[in-house]
């Protein structure tokens, strides 16, 4: 019994000496390592950065009028034209032949529609009067014959006969004029007919020579401004359709992009802000602009959800061309004399921003607030000062009250 109280000892013992070596070993393992910066004075500017299209400030689209070949390309595409210059011709013989048809058939027409507005053909017309006067006539004088006869007949100095053979042709005499009249009336109602529908047949064949005009005109396809012919799709003898595109022209030197702008970015935009825009097509060169039009509604753009910004900018040499897609950076504002430090520098903790000040041997959590920022850096506006030193986050979390070492002492 006393030699096993002694071997409880004896392992109790030994592990509070392994406990002691691993605290005195642990004491001495070296600090964590971390890259610091400082915080520093500078002008400091916050943009938003997306992409756009570029587009003609005023387009002109010039697209076929009728069906039918190319005749003639005048104009080359990528070449300034001043407005009225030729740029290629269609093939109008048919819209000719057409139109010369309607002409002939407006003619007539025009023709028939006089005749009835001045009450019918003439030969027709003055026919139907006169058999209406012959018939009133002839039954004027057989009622005066009537009224004779029955005189005489009271008088014993007609007979009954001669009164009753009057008397049918009297009757036969009324309806000849009952029917001489009704002729005429018919005839002056078929006239009032035809007289609204030869003005309708007159309108639509002007509305149809009206056309058939404007499609032999445009059979010469001229420059409605002056500008660049920057899209000159059609060759000659190609079959075009109407409302197939003949020709793009636009002043290009001035040109709008549309840019997409995210949703969280649209309340920061206003009009009149400084745009600079990039193309992949020409590094290094730069266009600049302003804000023009904001967006009135979000769409969806592939998996985004953006606004579309139009910005007027200057393309004086034209090397911006129509639908070229660019990168484009809106300044929102810029501050003289800020306190800047690098987004890596902060991290945040809901609503809240800090940094980790470092003071020579020790982190501490520090909240901040900001104010502009931009793509690599924050405004500090209150929390640190100039000249602080900062922690940038590495392979070890950092935590308040953390013993480190600087890995770029340089930078102290």
């Amino acid at each position: 019994m006393r030699t096993l109280s002694r071997r409880v000892w004896l392992l109790l013992g030994s592990a509070m000496l392994l406990a002691v070596v691993l605290l005195y070993l642990n004491s001495r393992r070296p600090s964590a390592r971390v890259a610091v910066v400082q915080a520093s004075r500078q002008t400091l500017s916050s943009s938003i950065s997306s992409n756009g299209k570029v587009e003609p400030i005023v387009p002109y689209s010039l697209r076929a009028k009728f069906d039918g070949f190319v005749d003639q390309v005048i104009a080359v595409e990528g070449k300034n034209v001043k407005k009225g210059d030729p740029l290629l011709t269609l093939d109008d013989r048919d819209v000719r032949a057409q139109l010369d048809q309607a002409r002939a058939q407006l003619a007539t027409q025009q023709d028939d529609l006089r005749a009835a507005e001045a009450g019918g053909r003439p030969d027709q017309a003055a026919k139907l009067a006169a058999d209406v006067r012959s018939a009133e006539v002839e039954r004027n004088l057989l009622q005066r014959q009537q009224d004779t006869l029955t005189k005489l007949v009271a008088q014993n100095a007609a007979t009954g006969e001669e009164l009753e053979k009057n008397r049918a042709a009297l009757e036969h005499a009324d309806a000849e004029l009952d029917q001489t009249r009704k002729a005429k009336q018919e005839f002056e109602h078929q006239v009032s007919l035809a007289r609204e529908r030869l003005g309708l047949l007159v309108e639509h064949s002007r509305a149809l020579v009206s056309d058939l005009q404007y499609k032999e005109d445009s059979a010469h396809v001229l420059a409605p401004a002056s500008g660049t012919l920057y899209s000159l799709p059609v060759h000659a003898r190609d079959f075009v359709h109407t409302g197939d595109l003949l020709a793009d022209i636009a002043d290009l030197g001035q040109v709008r992009v549309r840019a997409y702008i995210d949703e969280p970015e649209l309340g920061q935009l206003k009009p009149g802000q400084t745009v600079v825009v990039t193309w992949d097509a020409l590094p290094g060169q730069t266009w600049s602009g302003k804000t023009e039009i904001l967006p009135r509604q979000v769409v969806a753009l592939g998996t985004r959800n953006v606004g579309e910004l139009l910005c007027t900018i200057a393309n004086q040499g034209m090397e911006l061309i129509p639908n070229t897609t660019v990168d484009v950076r809106i300044e929102i504002n810029e501050r003289a004399d800020a306190l800047a430090v690098p987004r890596g520098a902060v991290q945040i903790d809901g609503t809240h921003r800090y940094v980790y000040r470092f003071d020579g041997s020790r982190l501490h959590r520090t909240e901040i607030r900001v104010g502009l920022s931009n793509a690599t850096q924050f405004e500090v506006l209150s929390g640190i000062n100039e000249g602080d030193v900062l922690a940038l986050p590495g392979d070890a979390p950092l935590r308040d009250n953390m013993a480190v070492r600087v890995a770029n002492p340089d930078s102290e």
